[in-house]
């Protein structure tokens, strides 16, 4: 889980400030606010760390990517090659993370890591070609029982190439081999540690470790976009098991049908008995209001498709997904990556709320809440959720489920950009126990009062005017 996020210098942020992360952050604000860059920086970082080109530092993205940013003058805040991209993150390790010790490490404890900050600063070094370089990028630890430290790498100022490096470290001394007085390589992608690191080093044992754990912990981030692909009549399944439901929910009905043969169950505090994924869907739609039952079935045994259909409410009959309403298609999505994700997922969803009406809204609100408290085979599922909206129905109904005390401070948060000057601001919403937003921005979701009286004065007017 991600515990905090900062970001300089990228696209519309001059400074985002420290971004504190919660299960569930909300990001809002008006269009073109940057509130959805923040997904895309992760997102950026999440595609960079599996690039084909370990030299490549950041990898910004083709027709096929995620994620697709240009070049870096396209990146930079402002178009500014001459500003760094600097950025900071800091994460919780779902399980112990221990750094088994060398024979000739200064301790002869393993070291058990229960957090990792990460920092980084990112340069154009060549203004022509655009080649982005690290500067210097630095790990934090914080260990179980030892004091923590940091190891890193920064380019080295006075050296004999461009691309020399030096380790740096606090609170720990990094020994160099003996013979070996030259210059590091530079680290791969924007955070790996170059394999010389062990050979050039005594005691820099752990580097691949963290190389993995900084691998692993991206491999746990899935997006979701806000346009998701419209229903099919027929879906073909052959024992895939996908990963997540895919950035524009392509794989959605095959997860389901994987969930199925891999007899995965989840359970709830206040719901004690095991429930499918389908099922789970099936209720969630239908508390939604949106349909009364769901159903996959295969079309017949000698073939591998199978269609979705759904009752509506107030009929009598199954229909084809694709003749119902198009937000049944757009949220089922959303709706199945909840449960489907694996545990200790970080999941980034822009727009869920996309083409449902109100109480709807509300209620995905409510399920989210349900969603990161599941237990899936009757362990947490330590799910965390980054979401992009513009809805103000979702948004109160976190508000009131904090004033009833069904979803705690703790469990929630949410930021509002605010672009009415520039640089852009990211400011968090100040939420007291109950429920309450102590620090609403101006005309949030417009100025609803304005429009009342607005609308009261004219018609008072009109009434006056002899209007009927």
């Amino acid at each position: 889980m991600i515990k905090y996020l900062h970001i300089k210098n990228f696209k519309g942020w001059k400074d985002t400030g420290k971004i504190d992360l919660a299960p569930i952050t909300l990001f809002m604000g008006s269009n073109s606010s940057g509130k959805s860059s923040i997904g895309q920086f992760l997102m950026l970082l999440k595609q960079s760390s599996t690039s084909a080109d370990r030299r490549t530092v950041l990898f910004l993205g083709d027709s096929t990517s995620v994620i697709e940013l240009g070049g870096p003058v396209d990146m930079l805040y402002e178009h500014d090659t001459n500003q760094m991209l600097e950025f900071e993150y800091g994460w919780d390790m779902p399980e112990p993370f221990v750094l088994s010790m060398a024979a000739n490490a200064e301790n002869k404890s393993d070291m058990v890591v229960t957090s990792v900050s990460f920092s980084s600063q990112i340069a154009v070094r060549d203004k022509t070609t655009q080649t982005l370089e690290i500067e210097k990028m630095m790990y934090t630890l914080q260990l179980e029982n030892f004091p923590g430290f940091s190891v890193g790498m920064e380019r080295a100022k006075k050296a004999s190439s461009a691309r020399a490096y030096k380790t740096i470290s606090q609170n720990y001394t990094v020994k160099r081999v003996t013979g070996r007085a030259w210059e590091m390589p530079s680290p791969y992608r924007f955070y790996g540690f170059p394999d010389e690191m062990i050979a050039y080093h005594q005691n820099a044992w752990f580097a691949p470790q963290l190389n993995a754990a900084h691998e692993n912990f991206f491999s746990k981030i899935s997006y979701l976009g806000p346009l998701r692909e419209k229903a099919e009549r027929h879906y073909r399944w052959t024992g895939f098991i996908p990963g997540s439901v895919g950035p524009s929910g392509k794989d959605t009905v095959l997860a389901l049908l994987a969930a199925r043969t891999e007899k995965r169950e989840y359970n709830f505090k206040a719901w004690q008995q095991k429930s499918s994924l389908e099922h789970i869907i099936a209720e969630s739609l239908k508390k939604m209001g949106l349909v009364d039952e769901f159903t996959i079935n295969k079309i017949s045994e000698d073939r591998q498709d199978y269609e979705v259909k759904v009752r509506s409410k107030g009929s009598h009959t199954f229909t084809d997904i694709p003749d119902v309403g198009f937000g049944i298609s757009q949220v089922l999505p959303v709706l199945v990556q909840l449960y489907y994700a694996p545990p200790n997922s970080i999941i980034i969803m822009e727009q869920p709320e996309l083409h449902l009406h109100p109480s709807a809204q509300s209620a995905l609100a409510d399920i989210m809440i349900s969603a990161i408290s599941a237990r899936e085979d009757a362990k947490p599922r330590n799910i965390q959720l980054i979401v992009e909206t513009h809805s103000e129905h979702f948004l109160r109904r976190f508000q009131r489920r904090i004033a009833e005390k069904k979803c705690s401070n703790d469990l929630f948060t949410a930021y509002f950009a605010n672009n009415d000057r520039s640089p852009s601001t990211l400011e968090p919403l100040e939420i007291n126990l109950f429920g309450e937003i102590t620090n609403w921005p101006r005309n949030f979701f417009g100025d609803m009062n304005g429009d009342i009286f607005a609308q009261t004065r004219a018609t008072l007017q009109r009434q006056i005017d002899g209007d009927k």
